[in-house]
């Protein structure tokens, strides 16, 4: 009996799917998949796209064309409600797309309030991705001539790898430039001591100012206000202070994680509607709650495109079972990188080439529908 599956986002946790569509076609389904963009950019690469180490389409799957080339098909939309027991996906152009089955690799978002009023051009949330690309473009058609001030918000490795990368963007071109990081409570708090020690010291040996014990409380119109009343004046400013689930899990009533992600078991599948799964950013598993990393996405990806096939066809699925530890490799901008595994420091040219190594091969594996050969004005 032909059914309908819809994947709702292109992201990581989608790309096994994506790649083995066909399998799905061939056994009688009908395929959509709706997604705001024919490209998802990998956040793995994506500071190194702000600074020119790697072109755009080095860094991005043209998830349209492997949605055509394989039977799919492709909608330019966003999904706006979940009506679980119609089983109905309401979109953005009005349009309604019914399912039998429908996953949702929808990423995260950066919340901007209450420290944002009102959105500018050069006030840049670091995801989606895609935003380092338009905020490389910008800066390029900016003031060439005088100094420049770029203010990164949050001290995670989002906030650390962008300031290392603006650094390297800003040194290519020869500009008079300040970059300060405002990190919160503490830079890399999560990380071991040494690890964070050597974010700090590579930011002092290239001018990066570090401030700690402060939080962002506002940005007006050219400068933010931190929490011990300083107003740091910018031409760019870059917020990476955190992410979060798309609201239309809450918004549609279905059972969420306390960050407001889809909540699923282990089979990457709602806890209260089997028909509906996700991965990536957009979950919170019930059993194992994840940090918001993109080695998650990427492990969940192959057990999710089974799970898909076994809840269309009826047939036995796989668990999804998170191993707590995992490799982290922070891009420091400067040909160098910073590793992290359990006890485990290493930092150096050679963690950066190891990053490079495992972020071009993951690449290769999905980028199979032209990306390398498309304008680089494609966005």
């Amino acid at each position: 009996m032909r059914k309908n599956l819809v994947l709702v986002g292109g992201g990581h946790a989608h790309l096994t799917a994506l790649l083995t569509l066909a399998g799905y076609v061939e056994r009688g389904h009908r395929v959509t998949v709706v997604s705001p963009s024919p490209f998802h950019y990998y956040s793995g690469m994506g500071p190194g796209m702000l600074s020119g180490l790697y072109r755009p389409q080095e860094v991005r799957f043209h998830i349209e064309k492997m949605v055509q080339d394989r039977g799919g098909i492709f909608l330019p939309d966003w999904v706006m409600r979940i009506d679980p027991v119609q089983r109905i996906l309401f979109l953005h152009s009005e349009k309604q797309i019914p399912y039998n089955v429908v996953s949702f690799n929808t990423g995260s978002e950066v919340p901007l309030h209450p420290i944002l009023s009102a959105m500018q051009e050069n006030i840049i949330p670091v995801k989606p991705v895609v935003n380092l690309l338009k905020a490389r473009r910008l800066i390029a058609k900016a003031y060439l001539e005088r100094k420049m001030n770029f203010i990164v918000i949050g001290g995670g490795p989002a906030g650390v790898e962008v300031a290392a990368n603006l650094w390297r963007l800003t040194q290519e071109n020869q500009r008079r430039i300040k970059i300060i990081l405002i990190a919160g409570q503490r830079l890399l708090g999560e990380f071991p001591n040494r690890a964070r020690a050597l974010a700090l010291r590579s930011f002092s040996r290239r001018g990066i100012e570090v401030i700690e014990g402060n939080q962002a409380k506002e940005i007006k119109k050219e400068k933010v206000i931190i929490s011990d009343g300083r107003a740091l004046s910018f031409d760019f400013v870059f917020v990476a202070s955190g992410i979060k689930p798309s609201p239309i899990f809450k918004e549609s009533n279905l059972p969420t994680g306390e960050d407001g992600g889809l909540l699923v078991n282990s089979h990457l599948q709602s806890v209260a509607h089997p028909e509906i799964f996700g991965g990536g950013d957009c979950i919170s598993l019930s059993e194992h709650p994840l940090t918001k990393v993109g080695v998650y996405a990427v492990r969940q990806n192959p057990i999710l495109a089974r799970n898909l096939l076994a809840a269309l066809e009826g047939e036995e699925m796989q668990s999804f079972i998170p191993e707590k530890d995992y490799m982290l490799i922070l891009n420091m901008g400067d040909g160098r990188g910073i590793l992290w595994k359990k006890k485990f420091i290493w930092n150096g040219r050679l963690a950066f080439l190891l990053k490079d190594y495992i972020d071009r091969k993951f690449m290769k594996q999905f980028q199979v529908s032209g990306e390398r050969e498309e304008s680089d004005e494609i966005i």
